[in-house]
C-alpha cells in the first residue's frame, strides 16, 4: 500500500498542480492527498440554509441569485457590484445571527466584479466560497469565489437528473485555493492512480464482518460519489480504518510501555506515608481512598504508571498526589511536582509543607520531624525568578537526593537541573504543558519514571486522549465537606450598560460583609498585544491575539486606576497581581490578600489554579469571552472554598448573538467540570490528539470525532487489542504497521511514545 501512497504528487498530477497543492495545503504525496477528505457534501438540488452560516468563518454554500446591481465607487476609481442571494426559505429559516440571515438572504459585494456582473444574473444557481462577516447588522460576503452550477464543464452530456443528484464534495479550503479547485486536482489524481492495487490495512476478517468496501473503492467514492449512499459507505469504512490504525498504534505503545522496566516504589510499613495518614485531621473521601489504592498498586509495579487524575476544582487531587509522592520517597526515590505558574508553585510548596507539618525536614522544621521518630522529607522549591544562591542550593538538593519532593515551574525542565533518583512526576493542571515539556522532565530519570497528570477541567485534548485510552484514568467526582455552591451570572453590558456600575457596588457589598473579591482581566497593561503575562502559560481556549471587534480589552493597570476612583469602592484596599511583577511583590501581595488586608485583588490568570483564599466570595471576570471554558471554570473555582457561598460574574461587551458568548452560556449553565469538558469539545474540537496542539486548528483526526464516534472507537479498540495481543510487533500485519507509520509521522510517533 505504501509504495503508491508514498509517491510524490507531481508523478501523478504534474509538477504545476503539485506545486500549488503543496504551497497551499502542505501536501506532497499521493497518500496525503487521497486522505484529504471532504468535510461535507452539498446537493445541487438543494440550497444551503443561510441562517446556518457561521460568522467569521470560511464557508462554501449553494444559493440562488435574487438581484444584481453595479454602481461607481465614490471614494476611489472602479465599481462595486452588489449581489443578493437566497436559500428560498424566506423568513421561516430560523433565528440567525443577523436580519439578513433571518430573511434567508445574503448580500455579496464584488469590487470591480466584472465577471460577477456578467454571470451572476437573477435566477442563476451558484456555489460561493468566502468568509462570512457582519456589516451594519447584516451578514455578508466580500469578493467570494463562485462557480456557476447551471453549467458544469466537467460533466458534458451527463443526464440532468443524475447530475442533480450527484453530491458535491466540499473540501477544507484556503483563501487562495477553493474547494472546487481542490476537487479538480483530486479528480485528476483518481484518474491516474490504480486504486485497485492498494493493499488493505484492515484484516480480511474485519472487512468481511463489517461488510466494508474494498479500500481503493472507498477512496474513489469518498471523493467522487454519484449518490449520497456512495460517500456514506466510503466514509464509514475509512473512519473505522482510521480508528483501527490509531487504536493499534496506542495498543502497540501500551504493550511497549508494559515491557519497560521501571523501579517499583512499594509502600514501607511505618514510613512517611503511614505517619502522614495518622496525623491527617480529616478522613479521606471514598474516592480519594480508592484512587490512592490504585496509585499505590501501580507505583509498586516494575512497569511505569501512566495515569490521568481528573477531579473537580477542590476535590482533593493534591492530597492524593502527595500520598503517592510520600510512597515514592519512602522507597528511596524522589518526586517532582510541575506547576504552570510561580504563584501556584509557591502555593503548593507552602500548602504541602503546612499539610505535612512535623514530617517536613528542612532548615525551619528539622527538629520537629526528628521528634516523631520519622526521618522526614525535605521539600525544595525551584522557580526561574529565585535568587541565584537559592536556585543553586535547590538544584544541589535535587541532584544530591537531599530533597525528596521538588516543586517547581518550567525551571525544572532546564538542562542544568538533575535528580538523584527521580521516581515520580506529578504534572498539575496538565493542559498548561506540552508533551515536550513532560518529556524533558522524564528524561532526567535513570529509568522510566512513574507519571501522574492532574486536571480539574478536562480540556478537549484530555477528553480525546481519555476516550482513546492513551492514559489510564482515575476520577474524583466527590467534593470534600465544606465546599459551598457557586452561582454564575452573565453580565451583558451590550444589552444592559447600566450594569457596569452595579458590578462595583455589588463588590462593595461583599467587602462590607467581611469578604473579599477577585477581579480578573485578560491583559496586564493597555499597550499589550497579547492577553496573558510573560512567564504564564497561554490561556487555554482563549480567542486568538487581538480582537476582531476592535474593542479595548480590560487590563490590570487600567482597571486598578479606574477602581481607585470608583465611588462605590472608596477606601477599599486593592492591589494588582500579574506575571511581570517582581516575585517578592507577588508573594507580598498574595500574603496580604490571604491575610484579608487587601480586600480586592485585580489580577491576570495567575490566580487561575491553586490559589486558596477561603474568605473570597466574589469573582468578577472582565471580558470573560476572551477566556476558554476550562479557564472560566478554574477561575470560578477560586471562590466558595471556605464554606461561604460564592458568586461569579462573567462580564462581556459582546452582543448576545456573538458566537463567543456560547462559552459563557455553557459555564453559566453548570458547575460540573466534566459536563463542561464535553461542551468544550463540541465547540473547539479535539485538537491534535497525538501532537502539541491542545485544541481546534489542524487535528490529527481526519474522519473521527470523539463525541460522535465513541462506538466506532470502542469497536476498533477491541479489535486493536486483540491484534496486538496476538502480534505485538504486527509482524503478521505489515500493511497495518505501514498504515500506522504513514498516519503517525515521526513527530507524532515521538509524541505518542512520550505522552
Amino acid at each position: 500500500m505504501s509504495a503508491e501512497l508514498d509517491l510524490a504528487l507531481e508523478r501523478r498530477i504534474g509538477k504545476r498542480s503539485a506545486a500549488v497543492i503543496e504551497k497551499h495545503l502542505g501536501i506532497a504525496t499521493v497518500g496525503e492527498l487521497l486522505n484529504y477528505f471532504p468535510r461535507r457534501y452539498l446537493s445541487r438540488g438543494e440550497l444551503t440554509p443561510i441562517s446556518e452560516v457561521p460568522l467569521d468563518e470560511d464557508v462554501t454554500l449553494i444559493a440562488r441569485v435574487v438581484s444584481s446591481s453595479t454602481r461607481a465607487m465614490r471614494a476611489r476609481r472602479g465599481s462595486l457590484t452588489d449581489v443578493v442571494i437566497t436559500d428560498d426559505a424566506g423568513a421561516a429559516t430560523g433565528t440567525g445571527a443577523a436580519s439578513g440571515a433571518r430573511a434567508g438572504t445574503l448580500k455579496i459585494s464584488f469590487f470591480n466584479g466584472y465577471r460577477a456582473k456578467a454571470e451572476l444574473l437573477p435566477g442563476r444557481r451558484a456555489m460561493f466560497s468566502g468568509k462570512v462577516t457582519m456589516f451594519g447588522g447584516t451578514l455578508g460576503l466580500t469578493n467570494p469565489d463562485f462557480l456557476l452550477l447551471d453549467e458544469d464543464p466537467d460533466a458534458p452530456g451527463l443526464d440532468p437528473e443524475k447530475l442533480a443528484a450527484m453530491p458535491i464534495p466540499v473540501y477544507p479550503a484556503t483563501a487562495k485555493l477553493t474547494s472546487w479547485s481542490i476537487q479538480k486536482v483530486i479528480s485528476t489524481l483518481l484518474d491516474t492512480v490504480d486504486l485497485g492495487d492498494l493493499e488493505d490495512p484492515l484484516p480480511a476478517e474485519i472487512t468481511a464482518r463489517e461488510h466494508f468496501l474494498p479500500v481503493g473503492e472507498a477512496y474513489r467514492l469518498i471523493h467522487a460519489p454519484e449518490t449520497q449512499p456512495d460517500w456514506q459507505r466510503a466514509r464509514d469504512r475509512l473512519r473505522f480504518q482510521e480508528a483501527l490504525v490509531l487504536q493499534s498504534a496506542l495498543a502497540r505503545r501500551r504493550a511497549q510501555l508494559a515491557a519497560e522496566e521501571a523501579t517499583a516504589r512499594r509502600p514501607v510499613p511505618n514510613g512517611l506515608l503511614a505517619a502522614f495518614d495518622r496525623q491527617l485531621p480529616f478522613t479521606l473521601t471514598a474516592g480519594q481512598a480508592a484512587v490512592g489504592k490504585t496509585l499505590s498498586g501501580e507505583l509498586s509495579q516494575d512497569s511505569p504508571m501512566n495515569r490521568l487524575l481528573q477531579g473537580e476544582v477542590g476535590s482533593g487531587k493534591t492530597i492524593v498526589a502527595l500520598r503517592a509522592m510520600l510512597q515514592v520517597v519512602d522507597s528511596g526515590g524522589q518526586a517532582a511536582l510541575l506547576a504552570p505558574t510561580e504563584v501556584l508553585a509557591a502555593q503548593h510548596f507552602e500548602s504541602i509543607r503546612r499539610t505535612l507539618g512535623p514530617l517536613v525536614r528542612d532548615g525551619l522544621l528539622g527538629g520537629a520531624a526528628a521528634a516523631t521518630g520519622i526521618d522526614g522529607v525535605q521539600l525544595t522549591l525551584l522557580t526561574g525568578s529565585m535568587p541565584t544562591a537559592a536556585r543553586k542550593q535547590a538544584m544541589l538538593d535535587a541532584a544530591s537526593g537531599t530533597a525528596g519532593i521538588v516543586i517547581g515551574t518550567h525551571a525544572l525542565l532546564s538542562e542544568n537541573v538533575s535528580f538523584y533518583d527521580l521516581g515520580l512526576i506529578v504534572v498539575d493542571e496538565q493542559h498548561r504543558f506540552g508533551v515536550e515539556q513532560r518529556d524533558a522532565l522524564r528524561a532526567k530519570a535513570r529509568k522510566p519514571p512513574h507519571l501522574l497528570v492532574m486536571t480539574a477541567t478536562p480540556i478537549p485534548r484530555t477528553v480525546a486522549m481519555t476516550v482513546f485510552g492513551d492514559l489510564e484514568t482515575s476520577v474524583l467526582d466527590e467534593l470534600p465537606a465544606g465546599r459551598a455552591p457557586i452561582s454564575t451570572h452573565i453580565v451583558g453590558l451590550a444589552e444592559n450598560p447600566a450594569w457596569a456600575a452595579r458590578i462595583w457596588s455589588r463588590s462593595r457589598e461583599e467587602i462590607d460583609a467581611g469578604h473579599q473579591v477577585y477581579v480578573v482581566c485578560p491583559k496586564i497593561g493597555t499597550d499589550d498585544d497579547g492577553d496573558f503575562s510573560p512567564g504564564e502559560a497561554e490561556p487555554s481556549g482563549a480567542e486568538p491575539e487581538g480582537d476582531s471587534t476592535g474593542r479595548e480589552l480590560a487590563s490590570v493597570t487600567a482597571v486598578v486606576e479606574h477602581l481607585k476612583e470608583e465611588p462605590a469602592l472608596a477606601g477599599v484596599p486593592l492591589a494588582p497581581l500579574h506575571g511581570r511583577q517582581d516575585p517578592g511583590v507577588k508573594s507580598e501581595t498574595m500574603a496580604s490578600f490571604t491575610a484579608n488586608q487587601v480586600k480586592l485583588l485585580v489580577s491576570t490568570t495567575v490566580i487561575e489554579v491553586g490559589v486558596d483564599v477561603h474568605n473570597a466570595t466574589l469573582m468578577v471576570i472582565l471580558d470573560a469571552d476572551r477566556f476558554g471554558i476550562s479557564q472560566l471554570h478554574q477561575l470560578r473555582g477560586r471562590v466558595g472554598r471556605g464554606g461561604l457561598p460564592g458568586t461569579c460574574l462573567l462580564v462581556t461587551t459582546l452582543e448576545p448573538g456573538h458566537p463567543s458568548r456560547r462559552r459563557l452560556d455553557a459555564v453559566a449553565a453548570t458547575t460540573d467540570g466534566f459536563e463542561l469538558s464535553q461542551e468544550d469539545l463540541k465547540l473547539r474540537r479535539e485538537g491534535d490528539i497525538l501532537g502539541a496542539s491542545q485544541s481546534g486548528g489542524r487535528s490529527t483526526l481526519r474522519l473521527l470525532r470523539v463525541l460522535e464516534h465513541e462506538d466506532v472507537i470502542a469497536r476498533a479498540r477491541q479489535d486493536a487489542q486483540r491484534i496486538v495481543g496476538l502480534d505485538p510487533q504486527l509482524l503478521t500485519h505489515p500493511v497495518l504497521a505501514s498504515a500506522i507509520d504513514e498516519y503517525l509521522n515521526p513527530e507524532k510517533e515521538a509524541f505518542l511514545e512520550r505522552g
